[in-house]
C-alpha cells in the first residue's frame, strides 16, 4: 500500500482490537461491523489519523482486559460506511503482522499497544509470484474438498483451485472456521508457503478427526 513500504515506515503506537477468531492477513480484506461505543470512538479516531487498526487475538487473562496474542496484524481503514441506527461498516486491509510491546496507559477508552514489525518487514513486499508446486496444489485441493464435504460448505470450486496463491490462502484462511488457536498459527506461519503447507495440513486433520474415509469423502 503507497507510503508503507518498511517496517520503519508503520506508526509506532497502534490501537487494537482484540477479536477471537477473527483473523487479518497481510494483503487480505477483513468486513468489519462496528457497535461499541469504545470501538466506535476508535473508529472515529483513526479516520481522523492514519486510518490503520491492530487486529489481535486475546490469550486468557481477565475476562475485561484479556491478554493479548504474540502476534496480530496492522489493517488500514479502506472501506468506510454508516448505518442509520450508528454502526459502522468497515473493511481493513492487512498490511503487515506486529508483535505487542509495552501497552500504554492512556485515557482512550480502547486499548493502544507499541507495536514491532521487525520480523514481519517482508509482509510489505509480498510477492504476487509466489506459487506452489502442483504435487502441493493437487494436495491441497483433496484436503479442501474433503474439509468442505465434512463441513457440508460450498464454495467456488473453479477459483478455489486456480486462483493465485497469496488470494487463495489468505481468503480460506480468514473465511474457513478453524478455531482461534488455528487461526493464530496461521497469522504466525513465516511467510505464504508455510501459510499455505500450515493450511492444508489443518484441512487434512479436520478429516481425520472426523474420522471420515477419505476415499469416500472424495466421491
Amino acid at each position: 500500500m503507497p507510503g508503507y513500504r518498511r517496517a520503519a515506515d508503520l506508526p509506532q503506537l497502534i490501537p487494537v482490537f482484540p477479536l477471537d477468531g477473527a483473523l487479518l492477513l497481510p494483503g487480505g480484506e477483513l468486513p468489519l461491523q462496528i457497535f461499541e461505543p469504545r470501538y466506535l470512538n476508535m473508529v472515529d479516531d483513526v479516520m481522523a489519523g492514519d486510518r490503520v487498526i491492530g487486529m489481535i487475538q486475546t490469550k486468557g487473562g481477565d475476562r475485561e482486559r484479556p491478554n493479548l496474542a504474540a502476534v496480530g496484524c496492522l489493517g488500514r481503514i479502506t472501506s468506510y460506511a454508516e448505518t442509520s441506527d450508528g454502526r459502522y461498516l468497515i473493511t481493513l486491509t492487512g498490511l503487515c503482522r506486529f508483535e505487542p510491546q509495552e501497552e500504554l496507559n492512556l485515557r482512550t477508552p480502547y486499548r493502544q499497544v507499541r507495536a514491532r514489525y521487525d520480523r514481519f518487514e517482508a509482509d510489505l513486499a509480498t510477492d504476487e509470484k509466489a506459487e506452489a508446486p502442483e504435487a502441493v496444489r493437487s494436495r491441497f485441493a483433496k484436503a479442501l474438498k474433503s474439509y468442505l464435504n465434512h463441513r457440508d460448505l460450498d464454495i467456488d470450486w473453479e477459483t478455489a483451485t486456480t486462483a493465485p496463491l497469496e488470494p487463495l490462502v489468505n481468503s480460506l484462511a480468514m473465511g474457513l472456521p478453524f478455531d482461534p488457536a488455528e487461526k493464530q498459527a496461521l497469522l504466525e506461519a513465516p511467510g505464504l508457503t508455510d501459510r499455505f503447507e500450515a493450511l492444508t495440513t489443518l484441512l487434512e486433520i479436520d478429516c481425520l478427526e472426523d474420522g471420515d474415509d477419505e476415499s469416500h469423502s472424495m466421491q
